[in-house]
């Protein structure tokens, strides 16, 4: 995967904000973080639940890695070269569905980006 298909992707999601920062962009849903990404090492941090987190590390701990944790949520590193667009996909939903209000996520239903 590429930066430009990870950016696609996440903005095709609603009430998506993107801010830059000197090192990295932060993705957030009506002020609520969901996502990172770091153009220079070609890797999105994106907000999981636990189990999901540690189910990813232990899968392919070439491709995820455990970032942090916050309450019931890990935060898992994805490196861009390890996935196609379909897992991202989901990934990048679920991290934004983790932090949407209720109704956005309602709204949305289950529809995955394309």
């Amino acid at each position: 995967m590429q930066i430009a298909d990870f950016l696609d992707l996440v903005l095709q999601l609603p009430d998506v904000h993107r801010s830059d920062n000197e090192r990295y962009s932060r993705f957030e849903v009506r002020s609520r973080t969901f996502g990172y990404l770091w153009e220079p090492t070609r890797t999105v941090g994106l907000k999981q639940t636990l189990a999901e987190q540690l189910a990813l590390v232990a899968e392919r701990p070439d491709v995820f890695e455990v970032q942090f944790t916050v309450g019931g949520f890990g935060w898992v590193v994805v490196k861009l070269e390890g996935v196609d667009r379909d897992e991202l996909a989901e990934l990048t939903f679920e991290a934004w569905r983790l932090s949407a209000p209720a109704a956005l996520v309602e709204a949305r239903g289950d529809r995955l980006p394309g």
